[in-house]
């Protein structure tokens, strides 16, 4: 078996993640939310999705991992405080923003199963 090259893994990984984002906006789409923004990046941090139902909006990490448990420890404090941070930088653009709460999920996408959603996760 031939060895991949570094760039070829590098690649492969940034395929499989905006594949799981993807699957996890459809999760989203089909629970009631709209997809506001996907991948929004600031200085401080990215979100991966920011969606909307209502004046709710969730910010939401995705991770794709073997499983369910591993996905939801794989979010440390440290990006946990960059999504936020990202998150108020994103709500201060917004004309309504006093009316707007927030919401901390993620979206878990595991090998042949549906996306599991965890909202208020953090």
């Amino acid at each position: 078996m031939k060895a991949e090259r570094p760039d070829a893994r590098k690649l492969k990984a940034l395929k499989r993640g905006l594949f799981a984002e993807y699957r996890a906006a459809l999760c989203l789409v089909l629970k009631g939310y709209r997809i506001v923004a996907m991948r929004y990046r600031t200085k401080l941090g990215e979100i991966d999705i920011i969606a909307r139902r209502g004046d709710l909006i969730a910010c939401v990490e995705v991770k794709a991992r073997r499983g369910f448990d591993e996905a939801v420890f794989a979010v440390s404090d440290a990006a946990q405080r960059r999504i936020r941070a990202a998150s108020d930088i994103w709500l201060s653009r917004q004309a309504d923003f006093h009316r707007l709460s927030v919401r901390y999920d993620i979206v878990a996408v595991t090998p042949w199963r549906w996306p599991q959603h965890l909202p208020n996760a953090f």
